[in-house]
């Protein structure tokens, strides 16, 4: 890294020329190539922006200027310029740097992101607060094209257009989210994109123009005349934006020259530009999908690390195999995802039965409400969404779902504290936020069989409107393919007797409260432990026997103790004036920051040991 080692911060740009700058962008892409192949991390998005990445803070002049990422998967190369460079290898890491912009950790990142399409609306009121402040600070959003299907995208656009501020969006367009991106939004970029009139037009200006200063004064007036011309940016300019582009958004030269005219030109704009994700890394370029995180790998060769974990069956995939199961009997079944049908394994019954599950794109507000749609006459939509992605959809579920009384079946993937995607991430508010809704049954497997049951059992009319909340990663290695067994609905399993102290758990949690437990009953501490399963309705029959039986209840969820099981429980014994203390394990009152599970769950307190510690110190002190 010759040249990589000399930027601290992006002044240390400013006084290289055309060579050294495209040397920087080659030490980048081997730097991210090097520290993800032995620290995983998001690496497709972010090799496609090292060119964009160094023309924005050679051309403009941050921090003072204001770069918003959207999401932030995108966004290595700007942690690695701005002061970073060190840090990386601890990105993502258990008290390292955040794996997305974040507003605490530096200057440079003007805002927070994690979530998609956020970008245009914060860039739209960080530009008129610095309007308000009689600043002249430049504003750029940098939005991914899978990020426009989300409506926030729209509503910025929409705002930023009528209030005609100096902002500049630009698209980074390569046509892939995660998975294929989906929608009309996306066939309109492709069409923006390879339109051969237009491109020819631009193609026949630009090659016979040799000055550079004259392709500078000719690229101006192409922006400004080329609406008329050709149509292309007409949603755009439809919103008030005046539309740039398609360029080459891995051609650093013409990225600086395009660049260098916006920022002369009032008012919103819009620079569509084609990168390749995972540019510059060959794998990474031929399986987009696959390499969007893609885990520890060669660096040479490309080669990903075997799976030390690869006989257990991901929750993910028992999720995605049993829909299509139920789904091959009953007809009705559709299963709906927006934009991971590969993250939560809706590609299973897409493969399979197509016309029976769509992907919606980045539009979780829209997926709730198109299953309540689909709901309303007579089919029975499997919704599946991130935990931590349904808190945008949380109206639609009250409004659309539950006050209407209609039957969908909500299965969240990644549950709980996800590990190194850290606070943007962590699916831990779910149970507390779905609890006060009325209508809904909330359920959290403790294993691959339970999950498998109550996908089963959900299609069946005494559930109703459902909610089955699962972890990411591996199950418990259990053989989960077998016959399948009815789940009462609101009933408690009773793992081990005690007279006691009782613990109750919900969801996967609870093999760790197992082990726990029986660590305790090995030494003389006579515990009992039940399997809540669910949370609402919750088992009064449990709670009832549990607080008669046992003087302290601790309380175990891979969830906030806030409005969880802890808050159900202690609900409970407030009701009945019941002389039982209860102590809560789980996600304490604050954000979780990044880091492994394991590691997390010790942070927080109901790892196991922590829960058999908790067991020990409660029995010492009685």
């Amino acid at each position: 890294m010759e040249i990589l080692n000399k930027i601290n911060s992006p002044a240390d740009l400013k006084d290289l020329n055309n060579n050294d700058l495209q040397k920087v962008c080659t030490e980048l892409r081997e730097y991210i190539i090097e520290c993800c192949a032995h620290n995983p991390g998001h690496i497709g998005a972010s090799l496609g922006t090292v060119e964009l990445t160094v023309a924005l803070h050679y051309v403009y002049n941050t921090p003072n200027d204001k770069l918003i990422w959207d999401v932030g998967h995108q966004a290595y190369s700007h942690k690695i310029i701005t002061g970073r460079r060190d840090q990386f290898v601890n990105n993502r890491k258990y008290q390292g740097i955040s794996g997305f912009p974040k507003i605490s950790e530096s200057p440079y990142d003007a805002f927070g992101v994690g979530h998609s399409s956020t970008s245009i609306s914060a860039a739209l009121g960080i530009s008129v607060a610095s309007h308000l402040q009689g600043k002249k600070d430049k504003i750029i959003a940098i939005i991914g094209d899978g990020a426009l299907t989300g409506g926030l995208a729209y509503e910025g656009l929409n705002n930023a257009g009528a209030l005609k501020s100096d902002i500049l969006v630009i698209l980074n367009d390569n046509q892939i989210s995660i998975d294929p991106n989906v929608g009309a939004m996306h066939n309109y970029l492709l069409r923006l994109t390879t339109s051969q009139s237009y491109n020819r037009f631009k193609n026949k200006i630009w090659e016979t123009i040799g000055s550079k200063w004259l392709r500078s004064i000719i690229q101006k007036f192409v922006f400004s005349t080329k609406a008329a011309i050709f149509k292309s940016g007409s949603i755009f300019e439809s919103l008030g934006f005046r539309y740039f582009g398609a360029i080459d958004g891995n051609d650093l030269g013409q990225l600086i020259t395009t660049l260098s005219s916006l920022k002369e030109i009032k008012g919103p704009k819009l620079l569509h530009i084609v990168t390749k994700k995972g540019k510059g890394f060959k794998p990474a370029e031929l399986d987009q999908i696959g390499w969007h995180a893609p885990g520890t790998f060669d660096k040479i060769t490309g080669k990903k690390s075997a799976d030390q974990q690869e006989t257990r069956t991901k929750y993910q995939d028992v999720f995605g195999e049993t829909l299509l199961e139920l789904a091959k009997v009953n007809p009705k079944i559709i299963g709906i995802t927006p934009a991971m049908p590969s993250g939560c394994s809706m590609n299973i019954i897409m493969k399979e039965l197509p016309k029976r599950s769509f992907d919606v794109g980045i539009a979780e507000q829209h997926a709730v409400t198109f299953s309540a749609g689909l709901a309303s006459q007579g089919f029975l939509p499997y919704c599946n969404i991130y935990s931590s992605f349904m808190q945008r959809a949380y109206d639609c579920v009250i409004h659309d779902v539950a006050l209407q009384n209609l039957k969908v079946i909500f299965c969240l993937d990644r549950g709980g504290l996800v590990g190194e995607d850290g606070a943007t991430h962590h699916g831990v508010f779910d149970l507390s936020y779905f609890r006060c809704i009325p209508n809904l049954t909330i359920s959290a497997p403790i294993n691959e069989t339970e999950l498998r049951n109550l996908l089963y059992s959900a299609q069946f009319p005494e559930y109703g409107s459902t909610v089955i909340r699962y972890p990411r990663g591996y199950g418990e290695g259990l053989d989960w393919k077998g016959e399948f067994k009815m789940t009462e609905i609101g009933k408690a399993t009773l793992l081990t007797d005690g007279v006691y102290i009782a613990v109750l758990s919900i969801g996967t949690i609870g093999n760790k409260a197992a082990e726990a437990v029986r660590r305790a009953n090995n030494i003389g501490i006579s515990a009992m432990h039940y399997d809540m399963r669910f949370i609402k309705p919750i088992d009064n029959d449990a709670l009832k026997n549990a607080t008669e039986k046992c003087k302290i209840i601790i309380t175990v969820e891979d969830a906030s103790v806030i409005g969880g099981l802890f808050s159900a429980v202690s609900e409970y014994v407030a009701a009945g004036a019941l002389a039982v203390r209860v102590i809560g394990l789980g996600v304490p009152d604050r954000f979780i920051e990044q880091g492994t599970i394991p590691e997390l769950q010790a942070e927080c307190g109901y790892d196991e040991n922590s829960i058999y510690k908790t067991i020990l110190n409660v029995a010492q002190e009685s």
